[in-house]
């Protein structure tokens, strides 16, 4: 079922990994200055040389490691090298924020552990970027605010320990649209006061997305392998998307959400953002958890340890009953062709949304406020108040707070407030969920498949989605996904569903392919073309 490593991007990528930075002190603040060396830099030499960081996925690179083909340590150093070459210089892309101090210590406990033959995870070894609203022990949690860039937490998330006991190695911390696009109107996805802006490698000149965009962007760039990022409506969907990954936006309560910074307890979930499919599967495995804080994970007790990758099949679609949310869009269209070539049955839908208000705006400053009261004595914020008072005056906020504002008006002590929002969020999880069951059921469905039309209503009903690459328009090469979405912890049929899409479509490219300029100037000196900047 596992594919070899990719080698038709290595041409155009260039070979990236020559020496290596290793981070052993303190956090390094990646963006505005080059990644400094904080050890002697050391040749990367044998398999890890030879990979191609751009198109390598976590599947191998577990395998290799297991193998003792490559060792963690050295893995890890390569995708530090990496980061260091496209994140601030070359491209300067600007997808990761900061590195984990104990990347290095980390990937020697992994090499250690098969030595001594321990079993391995799913993820053994394996590099991860973690987007920087999700508490690592050591490392700021700043949601890409300045108000927030010196708050550690005393503790790892559930899922960063979850991703630990997989056998993970975490990298670094990826930026973020400010507090997860939750900070004010009309400000570019991919933006944050702290960690600027973050760039499309597909195409610098469009949108990210956000606001995982530091997540998509970096794993799209292969600055690691596999990466996480966090959704709310749409903040996992759209930089997939606009990245051309692969991802998961999981049924709320697979996966913890205690120690990430929140937006709404009704809609947040982390989730997979990856190059493939089965990648997808083996993040989501070690990222499934039940969590005592977060009373809503119980749910997830029947899929702790449940193998996602060992339910994938290239024969999923044989049969299958999929309802399709039309578009008007060729790469749809291309992909609802290759659905019904694989055996699928193809139904056109409708799936309304909700009519009820949002509740985002209702349940933010409770439930930020709630993730401060968490952290040690020592966190330089208490309330979301006391981000918005740091904030006034500073030009970094030069899109303003509006949102902030806005949410922080709002009084859930008032007994016809918090009755009004208690009547808005249960008729909006009504409405949304009976309505995409009702198509389900109705129609006999698998699953409903759009380009991204199912969007608002799956993260109303905190229902799962499951994105794949399909492609790239012709006009200007940007990116284009198929997304299939179902109800409640559907995840293994979605994965499956759109893992036989994927391997018979095999439309994925890496950047460097469909936006060689942007590389180009990454070869050898002695390559480079003479038209490059100096």
């Amino acid at each position: 079922m596992r594919r070899s490593l990719s080698t038709r991007a290595a041409a155009a990528a260039g070979a990236f990994v020559a020496t290596v930075a290793v981070s052993t002190g303190a956090v390094v603040a990646v963006p505005g200055a080059a990644l400094p060396s904080l050890t002697t830099p050391a040749a990367v030499r044998g398999p890890v040389a030879e990979l191609d960081l751009e198109t390598a996925t976590a599947a191998d690179l577990r395998d290799m490691v297991v193998s003792g083909e490559v060792s963690s340590l050295d893995l890890t150093r390569a995708y530090l090298d990496r980061i260091a070459l496209l994140n601030t210089d070359g491209p300067g892309l600007n997808a990761v924020r900061s590195l984990n101090p104990s990347a290095a210590a980390d990937a020697r406990l992994r090499d250690r552990d098969l030595r001594i033959g321990r079993e391995p995870g799913p993820l053994h070894g394996v590099p991860v970027l973690i987007k920087d609203n999700i508490d690592v022990k050591g490392m700021p949690t700043t949601a890409g605010s300045i108000a927030l860039e010196n708050s550690y937490p005393a503790t790892d998330a559930p899922l960063v320990t979850a991703l630990e006991a997989a056998g993970a190695v975490i990298v670094g911390k990826t930026n973020l649209s400010e507090f997860a696009n939750f900070m004010t109107s009309g400000m570019p996805s991919g933006y944050s006061s702290l960690g600027g802006q973050v760039l499309n490698p597909y195409d610098a000149s469009v949108t990210p997305s956000g606001s995982s965009s530091g997540t998509g962007a970096g794993i799209a760039a292969g600055m690691s392998p596999i990466g996480v990022g966090t959704e709310t409506s749409g903040s996992i969907l759209s930089p997939a998307q606009a990245n051309s990954l692969a991802a998961v936006k999981p049924t709320v309560g697979l996966i913890s959400r205690t120690g990430v910074i929140p937006i709404s307890a009704t809609q947040d979930t982390a989730g997979p953002m990856t190059k493939t499919v089965l990648d997808s599967a083996l993040l989501l495995e070690g990222l499934v958890s039940v969590d005592p804080e977060d009373p809503v994970t119980a749910g997830a007790e029947p899929f702790v340890g449940f193998s996602y990758a060992d339910a994938l099949s290239e024969t999923s679609l044989e049969g299958a009953r999929l309802g399709y949310v039309n578009s008007n869009n060729p790469l749809f269209a291309a992909a609802l062709e290759t659905l019904a070539a694989e055996g699928a049955i193809l139904v056109p839908v409708t799936v309304p949304n909700t009519s009820a208000p949002g509740i985002l705006f209702d349940e933010f400053e409770r439930d930020l406020n709630a993730y401060f009261s968490r952290l040690p004595a020592s966190a330089p914020m208490d309330t979301l108040s006391d981000v918005i008072a740091f904030n006034e005056g500073r030009p970094e906020i030069k899109f303003g707070q509006t949102i902030l504002q806005q949410s922080e008006a709002v009084d859930l002590t008032d007994p016809a407030t918090l009755a009004t929002y208690e009547a808005n969020r249960d008729r909006g999880l009504a409405e949304s969920r009976g309505n995409i069951d009702a198509v389900l059921t109705s129609n006999d469905l698998d699953a409903i498949v759009s380009l991204s039309g199912t969007t608002g209503v799956a993260a109303r009903a905190g229902y799962p989605s499951v994105s794949v690459p399909a492609g790239y328009t012709a006009t200007n090469g940007r990116p284009s996904n198929v997304t299939f979405m179902s109800t409640a912890f559907t995840e293994a049929t979605l994965l499956r569903l759109a893992y036989d899409y994927e391997q018979a479509s095999l439309l994925r490219e890496p950047p460097s392919v469909i936006n060689p300029t942007l590389f180009r100037c990454l070869e050898p000196v002695r390559e480079r073309a003479a038209s490059c900047a100096p």
